[in-house]
């Protein structure tokens, strides 16, 4: 969510603010809303999963569109359109984390058997075992693609005949021990016949007691999946750093082509010089810190420092076109008025 008013702004929409909303109030206000993906890498001068993004997709409301005749495209329809392009990009395997407002049909429907997601479901989630090789339906017919019903969530978390299990798992920068229940069944109406690997967490804190996350690979452990969907969380960590930063969210543009330009352009920056920074310059001088008696616990390296290290490698550099510097000004030509109006450069 990038902030913004003015009347004549291109794709600007009254969007929920997730930082300033709260379960029992909503906060809206007017801006961009950017969907946005990002590929998730560990990098050796930092602890925390880094996210880097490399497609964008500006999303506007209903009213946006009907005002300038566009086609509307909900939130996780552009997601999906992004996860088609990059799964075109690679023949790999392809590990997608992803909140619970992208884990639907939409975003899951036909997706390849390479793409696997992490992602987090309702505690009221129906959920189905595998058919039997011989289950058909009533009548007969097509073998069925859901077997029997089994408990949700909720109802697994509350019974007393399945024990809480224990595993300790590096998740948010720190190691904690996490009390769960996992089982495998198909949860149809998201994510269609996938056997999915389904882990119930114990909060012991918040007034959520429980969470319920799976992953579209079975055979993964319960540690892998929920630090695969940890990792999520560093896309926020991105939009802070974009928008304190890189300006992100601070642009004037009002046009359609600047609009679509500009704050993706901020993004695609942080990807590159995060990268440059992993390349080489991380163990260079530049990324020497500046000494500070009272700051000696520092041990990693910020996206703040990454910057620093890019002003001390372009201080000697000029990035302005050369024949525009202050020192050439006096060799370019320079046409009177009445030559520029004989030449038809000045219309009438």
């Amino acid at each position: 969510m990038a902030p913004k008013k003015g009347p004549q702004v291109f794709g600007i929409g009254s969007h929920i603010d997730a930082v300033r909303s709260t379960k029992r109030q909503k906060v809206f206000c007017f801006g961009h809303c950017w969907v946005v993906l990002a590929v998730l890498v560990h990098v050796p001068f930092s602890k925390r999963v880094w996210s880097l993004p490399v497609l964008f997709r500006l999303y506007r409301n209903k009213k946006e569109c009907i005002a300038h005749d566009g086609a509307y495209d909900k939130k996780t329809e552009l997601a999906r359109a992004m996860i088609d392009v990059f799964a075109g990009w690679t023949e790999r395997r392809i590990e997608l984390a992803a909140d619970s407002a992208y884990c639907n049909d939409t975003v899951t429907r036909g997706l390849p058997g390479r793409v696997v997601l992490f992602g987090s479901m309702r505690p009221d989630a129906v959920l189905s075992a595998l058919p039997r090789s011989n289950m058909s339906g009533a009548r007969g017919g097509r073998p069925r693609k859901r077997g029997d019903l089994l408990p949700k969530p909720e109802q697994i978390a509350q019974d007393a005949s399945r024990p809480w299990q224990t595993c300790k798992v590096f998740l948010y920068r720190r190691k904690m021990t996490v009390r769960y229940k996992t089982l495998c069944a198909q949860w149809y109406r998201a994510c269609g016949t996938r056997l999915l690997r389904i882990v119930i967490v114990a909060t012991d804190k918040g007034a959520v007691p429980i969470r319920v996350f799976f992953c579209m690979d079975a055979s993964l452990s319960v540690p892998q999946i929920l630090a695969g969907y940890g990792a999520r969380w560093s896309i926020e960590c991105f939009f802070r750093e974009a928008k304190q930063l890189l300006g992100f969210a601070d642009s004037c543009a009002r046009k359609e082509t600047a609009v679509l330009r500009t704050a993706p352009f901020a993004g695609l920056l942080y990807t590159v010089l995060v990268v440059w920074f992993l390349e080489g310059a991380s163990s260079s001088p530049l990324a020497a810190p500046p000494v500070r008696p009272w700051y000696g616990h520092k041990r990693g390296s910020s996206f703040e420092d990454i910057l620093r290290a890019a002003r001390r490698a372009l201080v000697h550099f000029d990035v302005l076109v050369p024949c525009r510097n202050i020192d050439n000004l006096h060799q370019l030509p320079m046409r009177s008025r009445n030559a520029e109006r004989d030449a038809g450069v000045i219309a009438a």
